[in-house]
């Protein structure tokens, strides 16, 4: 027998057909298939954009190796990897990977510790642990880190990339840690100066910084060709011109250079100091696929990126890049960017990125010993100052000065310390300043003839206790024989502050010449606490000390007797009573008592107290005012808890919805 087919609702979005689904109940992740993905877009496109991702990423690629004081065709592989297998992935549907400018720092600080041949088994083991995260579900756990932390940790990137690729642009080398660096600028001036291949190196390579930042704006259909190959064209020109001699690059075969690891590799994992490094690879590589992730999401309307598939392409990625000992990958903005704007929209552009690398590296290795070091050096100080993005530092402050702190430190950590650890300060920074800002509290004081109030609202941590205390010594120096504490306005109350509020509270009615009134988070507003110690009788209501101004509750009922001269009743909502110590008490709604017939329930029912049991009385009891025709829906009124907004404005239809309720 076969299921009768289900209309579509009007309200349910149709089908996409551009990207097609798979029928719901299918086996796992239900993202379109490459070939389904290729059904709503054009092939052409797709080609064309794959050759402007593998011209943007060739120039990369081998500048990042060599940054990295790797071969360059390590970073070939990883480029290759990040195409063939990453780009075959689910995940993200346009975004690039491949090695990254951002971990070039980091992987050159691994190879000078452990060496070359360590560096396949880091990479390995980051990747196993992205896989691990992916599998646990905690791709998204990325997206909790604070903004500020991740603009300063690129900065903190980007600001050492740009000062230790300088050397590289001079044909010189850097001296070593980022502050070593900074300080051998001026030396590295007067060697640039004093030998005429050092300039014309740093003529080049400060043209091809040049050509970087104003390739765009060049009118017409040129300014489409990626601006790092122009430089690279350019460099390798002047390279063969005679009398020019400049370092170019030194290309091996790109087989040759396959390191698997041993088992000497793998015994090392056990040193702390590499397992210290494997953590900063996975840490640093995955925030930065995600982020990236996040980014090139705002780029386009296509399908969003799923974090934790993201995560475990990212991971066996890196695992085959480990396998094959060459550098770890990450997502790529230029990459990224670059498919975008060529129009690509599936995989297949990325992808065939890939194999265009693969091809050049195998076919033509000749012509990447032509390619100037110094080109490469400029092309990656160009994308430093990117990671920088020195304008991002006056607009957060003049949006959060709190945030733009929190940033500064986090570049600062970077730049004097180690990546992992600027990271970790700079996180530890962002956490002090939530805290600060969660822990915001407003303290008044006033006083009513023979009480002295104290009012707090806000919230209070630890962190605050000086203020309370201070609050709490100044309503005790008034020297009234009545104290008011009105926390009921607090959205939070640590234990520590709470601690320090109970031993006041005990301390001033221990000396017996004050009384003290205690409402704490979570009672209504301007109710008076029941005395703490008071009498409690058995239907569980504390009953208040004559002249505390509240009527008194009677032994036997719990039903407030009428007012002393001089005394308001308070207004308190029957609900159900609560026993605790120094909290408000109501006492229980009267048998005898029937719901008041005049009150109405509008709108604003939805957000009053209400007790279920006085609608009960006054109107499930009651004779109904529809009849629809049916025995089985014939006796129904509407929840007056929702309001008619809540209902969507249903209030007078004829057919029983879900907030009908029932006479059985």
């Amino acid at each position: 027998m076969t299921s009768p087919t289900r209309k579509r609702a009007r309200h349910a979005r149709p089908p996409s057909k551009t990207f097609p689904t798979r029928p719901a109940g299918g086996p796992g992740d239900q993202r379109p298939t490459l070939a389904e993905e290729l059904r709503g877009a054009s092939l052409v496109t797709e080609i064309v954009a794959s050759f402007v991702v593998f011209l943007v990423a060739l120039p990369l690629c081998i500048g990042v190796a060599v940054a990295s004081g790797a071969s360059a065709e390590l970073g070939i592989i990883s480029g290759v990897v990040g195409g063939l297998i990453v780009g075959l992935m689910r995940g993200s549907t346009l975004q690039v990977s491949g090695p990254a400018a951002g971990l070039a720092a980091l992987v050159a600080e691994a190879i000078a510790a452990h060496g070359a041949a360590m560096l396949g088994v880091i990479v390995l083991a980051t990747g196993v642990l992205q896989i691990g995260l992916a599998l646990i579900k905690l791709g998204r756990m990325f997206q909790a880190i604070s903004v500020a932390v991740v603009q300063g940790m690129l900065a903190g990137i980007g600001l050492p990339l740009m000062i230790s690729q300088s050397y590289v642009l001079a044909d010189s080398k850097a001296p070593g840690t980022p502050v070593e660096n900074l300080l051998g600028l001026p030396n590295l001036v007067d060697a640039a100066l004093s030998s005429s291949n050092a300039l014309i190196a740093t003529a080049l390579g400060l043209a091809t910084v040049a050509l970087c930042f104003v390739w765009k704006k060049v009118p017409g259909p040129v300014a489409k060709v990626p601006a790092p190959l122009v430089a690279v064209a350019v460099g390798m020109a002047v390279a063969a011109l005679p009398g020019v001699r400049i370092n170019t690059l030194k290309v091996g075969d790109l087989v040759a250079s396959v390191h698997l690891p041993g088992a000497a590799e793998f015994t090392s994992l056990a040193d702390p100091a590499v397992l210290a490094t494997v953590l900063t690879f996975t840490v640093i590589a995955s925030a930065e696929s995600l982020f990236t992730a996040a980014a090139v999401d705002r780029m386009h309307s296509g399908p969003r990126t799923r974090y934790n598939t993201e995560l475990l392409s990212q991971g066996v990625g890196n695992t085959v890049c480990g396998t094959l000992g060459a550098l770890p990958m990450t997502a790529v903005v230029a990459r990224s960017s670059a498919n975008v704007q060529a129009g690509a929209r599936t995989r297949l552009s990325r992808t065939l990125h890939g194999l265009w690398l693969l091809g050049f590296a195998i076919l033509l290795p000749g012509l990447l010993a032509l390619i100037p070091i110094t080109v490469l050096a400029g092309v990656l100080v160009h994308s430093g100052w990117k990671l920088l993005a020195p304008e991002q530092f006056p607009r957060l402050w003049k949006q959060d000065k709190g945030e733009a702190v929190v940033m500064v430190v986090t570049t600062l950590a970077i730049f004097g310390t180690a990546l992992l650890e600027g990271v970790l300060i700079g996180l530890a920074a962002g956490v002090v300043l939530a805290v600060l800002r969660m822990s915001r509290t407003t303290v008044r004081h006033s006083t009513d003839g023979d009480t002295a109030k104290l009012t707090m609202t806000g919230s209070a941590t630890f962190i605050r206790l000086p203020q309370l205390l201070d609050a709490l010594d100044a309503v005790a120096a008034t020297g009234s024989p009545r104290i008011r504490l009105d926390l009921t306005a607090m959205t939070h109350l640590d234990h520590a502050c709470r601690t320090q509020i109970d031993e006041f509270v005990a301390q001033q009615r221990k000396s017996g010449t004050v009384r003290v009134e205690l409402l704490l988070p979570g009672g209504p507003k301007d109710a008076p606490a029941a005395r703490s110690g008071g009498p409690v009788p058995e239907n569980g209501v504390p009953v208040a000390a004559p002249g505390d101004g509240v009527p008194v509750a009677a032994p036997g009922d719990g039903v407030p007797g009428p007012p002393r001269a001089g005394e308001e009743w308070a207004d308190l909502p029957y609900l159900a009573a609560r026993s605790a110590a120094g909290r408000v008490a109501a006492p229980p709604r009267p048998a005898s008592e029937r719901f008041p017939p005049d009150r109405e329930f509008d709108g604003a029912a939805a957000t009053e107290e209400f007790d279920v049991g006085e609608w009960e009385e006054a109107y499930v009891s009651e004779t109904p005012l529809h009849d629809i025709g049916t025995a089985q829906w014939s006796q129904h009124r509407r929840d007056p808890r929702r309001s008619n907004a809540a209902r969507g404005g249903r209030h007078a239809a004829k057919a029983p919805g879900p907030d009908d309720v029932l006479h059985q």
